[in-house]
């Protein structure tokens, strides 16, 4: 049996020529050892702990589920279940749907998604940032950051419904394209059409794929491909000329400042010569005030472009029409070739000097004087025309609006942001209180990269906890130790996009082993409670905090912080039964 390792290596290897076709890929689904990474790679999220339609989580996981799952594959009996469909907010305040599937489901999805993902990873695009290895919404900013100074219009993408709309039959031709194992594509089909169950009624899915589903990111991104090759066609054919000719002000200025420099040499006077060396300094301080070239050149045109997920971003040096004429023909290659339709309510050509939405920040080309000189010495403005990336008011306070620690009160018609009231969290522990603060703003400084209630008053709070000018919660661990938690103090420095070095670079995959832990557990066969010898089962737990450590299981896996325990089948009835200590 091959490794995971070199299986997919081997496929990512073929990746590399264009017009390979992959066969006999259902075969590696045979493989144990590509579902015990699979496993490994999941077993964390406590999504697990969410039951399937089947009624099923990751609890009782076993060698022998892995094997049973296999079986129904070997004799394409394997049917996946219905997703169980939950709701969860928008930040719009609309409901997004989500799609449970059951955790059987979930792990041959993940191991049909690191074979895709090796024979596809390779010929994504650079300018696909969404649910691939070393990118991020960090990396598509950057990108923005880096290659879009200069645009004067935005073209903020959005494709309507993009997950729910996702043509099955373009899907499966598109896969078909590099796949020609019939097995493999029909296994695709099902999990496409697996459908979902809401209030207990069933629901087919003749398009889009589950949101919640561990294949469907790699599927959207395989799909969305085809608009991002032709993105790359079409800014083959829109660019135009090598640089802008120069502005009529730009030659009057080099001409001034050919006519001082001749007078220099030819003047002796020092006094002459000083005012020379002024009107010269002055001519290249108001020359810096314009652009090199000239804006309005229709000669020179520019179009940049990054996708994350099913949002994208276009940036056009040129006219409004070729704003306007970009859209209509990204409209319509989206409906013809992808059967998809843009967001009339999202898809907006914005003047650069204005902000654009994108990844939830603002995005604006400045224009300043703002000089300083280059590493030749000449004064340049050197911020003029290059992109911002701006956190806008309205998400700083939408932010602390889902928080729950913001509320509104009016002064003369002016709003006044007020501290609110958490009292959910009056009965939490300093510790949890803390923990839950530290968590948000780490979690909101770590996106943005810049820029409470308890039952007291702000002055007492102080007075307790705060020392040595830090904001500290003393706990004593099971040890006995006693420790402190400092509130977040790390400052707001920002965070340089630039400095990400894969943004324009293709990723190159290479896959290596991963630790396979709990598949070595299942296979010692000894209970980690009781000793006993023949097959385990893994009893997982969503999250370690919920345990109270007062049973002898709940101890152990709190000791070795592990939210998953190998144990006989009897201890495992037991523990669910409340029977043993």
């Amino acid at each position: 049996m091959r490794s995971p390792e070199r299986v997919l290596n081997n496929l990512s290897e073929h990746s590399k020529v264009p017009n390979y076709k992959f066969e006999r890929l259902y075969r590696i689904l045979f493989n144990e050892e590509m579902y015990y990474v699979a496993y490994q790679n999941i077993y964390a999220s406590e999504g697990n702990m969410t039951e399937g339609f089947d009624g099923q989580t990751i609890d009782s996981m076993s060698l022998p589920r892995i094997g049973k799952l296999i079986s129904s594959l070997k004799n394409e009996t394997y049917q996946p279940q219905p997703s169980k469909r939950v709701y969860i907010p928008k930040k719009n305040g609309k409901m997004r749907p989500l799609g449970v599937p059951a955790f059987d489901d979930k792990l041959l999805q993940e191991v049909v998604r690191m074979v895709l993902e090796a024979i596809y990873e390779r010929s994504f695009k650079y300018t696909s940032h969404g649910f691939r290895p070393k990118r991020s919404c960090h990396t598509a900013l950057a990108q923005v950051q880096k290659t879009f100074n200069g645009a004067k219009w935005f073209i903020e993408g959005d494709i309507k419904g993009f997950f729910d709309n996702i043509n099955h039959d373009i899907m499966i031709k598109t896969l078909e394209e590099r796949i020609t194992d019939n097995r493999f594509i029909r296994l695709i089909r099902k999990f496409l059409n697996a459908g979902y169950i809401e209030e207990w009624t069933f629901h087919n899915t003749y398009s889009g794929t589950p949101q919640g589903g561990i294949v469907s990111p790699i599927l959207a991104n395989i799909y969305l491909d085809r608009l991002d090759k032709y993105m790359e066609e079409y800014i083959q054919k829109f660019d135009k000329g090598v640089k802008r000719k120069p502005g009529e002000e730009c030659k009057e200025f080099a001409n001034a400042r050919k006519r001082i420099v001749r007078k220099l040499k030819k003047v002796k006077d020092e006094v002459e010569k000083e005012k020379l060396v002024q009107e010269l300094k002055a001519n290249e301080k108001e020359r810096a005030l314009f652009s090199n070239g000239d804006e309005m050149d229709t000669d020179y045109k520019r179009l940049k472009y990054v996708r994350y997920a099913d949002d994208f971003l276009i940036g056009v040096i040129g006219s409004k029409d070729d704003a306007k004429t970009i859209k209509e023909d990204v409209k319509r290659f989206l409906d013809e070739k992808l059967a998809l339709e843009l967001s009339d309510e999202k898809t907006l050509i914005t003047h650069t000097e204005k902000s654009a939405k994108f990844l939830g920040y603002e995005i604006y080309i400045r224009k300043t004087n703002l000089q300083r000189r280059d590493k030749r010495g000449r004064l340049r403005r050197s911020y003029n025309k290059r992109l911002y990336l701006k956190v806008s008011y309205d998400t700083i306070r939408n932010k602390l609006l889902d928080y729950g620690v913001l509320e509104f009160k009016y002064r003369n018609g002016k709003e006044v942001w007020k501290p609110k009231c958490r009292s959910r969290m009056i009965f939490n522990d300093d510790l949890e209180i803390l923990d839950r603060y530290n968590g948000e703003i780490r979690g909101f400084y770590n996106y943005y990269s810049i820029a409470n209630k308890y039952k007291s008053s702000t002055r007492k709070i102080n007075k307790k906890y705060r020392r040595n000018k830090v904001f500290a919660v003393k706990f004593t661990v099971k040890s006995g130790v006693q420790k402190e938690r400092h509130f977040y103090n790390a400052g707001f420095k920002r965070k340089n996009p630039m400095n990400k070095p894969d943004i324009d670079i293709k990723h190159s995959s290479v896959f290596v082993s991963s630790s396979t832990s709990l598949i070595d557990r299942l296979k010692a066969e000894k209970c980690e409670l009781c000793g006993a010898t023949e097959g385990l089962i893994m009893h997982h737990v969503r999250r370690l905090k919920d345990l109270k450590g007062k049973e002898g299981w709940e101890k152990h896996m709190i000791a070795r912080h592990r939210k998953t325990v190998a144990v006989c089948g009897t201890c495992h009835r037991y523990i669910h039964l409340g029977k043993i200590d």
